[in-house]
């Protein structure tokens, strides 16, 4: 592996005037938030940690109003406290984890955590009767994607079923990003991309509900209107000045979930273009010319109107690293120096990351994790190299999913908080692909400062490739590359092999949990 200097010059313009543009991203396990120019100059940057709800097994929830508002008002009075003076501020921009499933009454009140996304697996009886309801082929043809325990229908489904009462009380849903929105505006919208992760409720070639699945799912509910990500959709209201500090009367875009605003924010924009983003999940987004529809994958709306994606994503990455760090109360900074002091390989072992089943490429929530060839010599910076192989491996499985479906990927943009020299070395050499580091690899907020000047007329989307220029590019070492080809073979025949064991010690897992519910 080679670290280099990307050698094409790029120029950023002249700042322009217009005012600040702050952008805030809720994570799945921390909230960051920026200050930045209309010429892309980050002025400052803010971050939260929180944790993830997981009542039972397969249960992933969020608070909405504790961590999803509560971390935004925190974040966006930090930054306006460190706001030049003489700068005002032009726009607004969200973004959130997603698709996830939040039930308000009609004021937009929380009537019980949010859901999360593909991590959540409670909805897979949900999921099995809408495949046998609409027809498994249809669902992709018309949605772009598979139904799976990403998907939004099944978990309204879920909600009906399984909590009367709540679904009751519940007038209306939103997602982080459209519940953020709505806090600050009053406004009931969300974006056309998110909607196209609401299988099997959006119709992706006619950019639309589909009316009647909705009345059969989620009877009674109302709908958000649809609009694009950059779209203005509203102004802070005085009550959310008072807990903000963001002047009343600033304009807010709609938003979207926070890969695909992180996307934007690296330049993800030409068809070949595609982003990895490191984070506690791993995900994949692909920009197309044309919708691609693959059973292993999930087709969307772009984040622009005239786009569309295809996307991957994986149930842990930094989610396994993060558990290692605790289970041996180790910081990452000496995981990751004795892992770097490894082979490739970590001398014999093969983890499978399925440590919350699995989204893409296998779309199974009862796979679970395993470490192959331990020995008594191994420790833990084995196990820590291990992780971060494992999650490479995944990188491939699914990169090879998405060339299957007719997906070029001529170039791979790294991003997000777990994109470190060790971990996309590591990435790089397993997939024998260099990856492009832009200059900011923050996070989703600065995808968001971006999508809120395009919303307020200070930037065109292509102006993303002067904001944030590709400064690196990790190559991989041929040498490293030649053992990852021998153990990735090792990597796919682990699962199959294992996947009855571990299916079995799924439900093991469910009646046990069960049992301790009900106690």
């Amino acid at each position: 592996m080679t670290a280099t200097p990307e050698t094409t010059p790029q120029t950023a313009p002249e700042a322009s005037g217009g005012g600040l543009l702050l952008g805030i991203d809720i994570g799945t396990s921390s909230s960051k938030g920026v200050l930045v120019r209309p010429d892309g100059t980050l002025v400052a940057q803010a971050r939260r940690e929180h944790t993830t709800s997981s009542p039972f097994p397969g249960w992933f929830e969020h608070d909405a109003e504790r961590v999803w508002w509560g971390e935004f008002c925190s974040l966006a009075q930090e930054l306006l406290a460190r706001r030049p003076a003489r700068e005002p501020l032009a726009a607004v921009g969200v973004s959130g984890i997603g698709p996830c499933l939040l039930p308000t009454d009609d004021r937009g009140t929380p009537v019980r955590p949010a859901i999360l996304y593909g991590v959540d697996t409670r909805a897979v009886a949900e999921i099995a009767e809408q495949n046998e309801r609409y027809g498994a082929e249809d669902v992709i043809r018309r949605c772009g994607a598979p139904l799976t325990s990403q998907a939004v229908g099944p978990k309204l489904a879920w909600l009906r079923r399984h909590e009367p009462a709540a679904y009751a009380a519940t007038d209306r849903w939103y997602m982080a990003s459209s519940y953020l929105v709505h806090r600050l505006t009053g406004r009931y919208v969300l974006d056309h991309h998110s909607a196209s992760q609401c299988t099997p409720l959006y119709d992706l070639a006619a950019r639309a509900w589909i009316s009647e699945r909705r009345e059969e799912i989620a009877p009674g509910l109302a709908w958000p209107e649809l609009v694009w990500p950059s779209d203005p959709v509203g102004a802070v209201t005085p009550e959310a000045e008072a807990r903000t500090g963001i002047p009343r009367g600033t304009p807010v875009v709609a938003g979207t979930v926070d890969a695909w605003a992180e996307a934007v924010g690296v330049g993800v924009a030409a068809p070949g273009d595609l982003m990895l983003m490191y984070g506690t999940t791993m995900f994949l987004v692909a920009t197309l010319e044309r919708p691609l529809t693959s059973p292993h994958l999930w087709g969307t709306a772009g984040a622009f109107e005239g786009t569309y994606c295809l996307a991957a994503g994986m149930a842990t990455s930094g989610a396994v690293t993060g558990w290692l760090r605790d289970l041996t109360g180790t910081s990452y900074e000496q995981l990751t120096a004795e892992a770097a002091q490894l082979p490739p390989g970590a001398e014999g072992l093969v983890m499978l990351p399925y440590f919350a089943g699995e989204r893409t490429p296998l779309f199974d929530p009862d796979a679970r994790g395993l470490v192959h060839g331990l020995t008594l010599r191994h420790g833990r910076g084995h196990l820590y190299r291990a992780a971060l192989e494992a999650t490479a491996y995944g990188v491939r499985h699914n990169l090879a999913a998405m060339g299957e479906a007719g997906a070029a990927a001529d170039r791979l943009v790294a991003v997000g908080g777990g994109a470190h020299a060790l971990w996309t070395r590591i990435v790089s050499d397993v997939t024998g692909r260099a990856q492009h580091l832009p200059r900011h690899t923050i996070g989703a907020a600065y995808g968001d400062a971006f999508l809120a000047a395009v919303g307020a007329g200070l930037a065109r989307p292509g102006d993303i490739a002067h904001w944030n220029p590709v400064v690196e590019v990790v190559t991989p070492d041929p040498a490293a590359s030649a053992v990852y080809d021998e153990l990735y073979g090792l990597y796919l025949d682990l699962y199959p092999a294992t996947r009855e064991a571990a299916h079995v010690l799924a439900a093991r897992h469910r009646i046990d949990s069960g049992a301790i519910r009900e106690a």
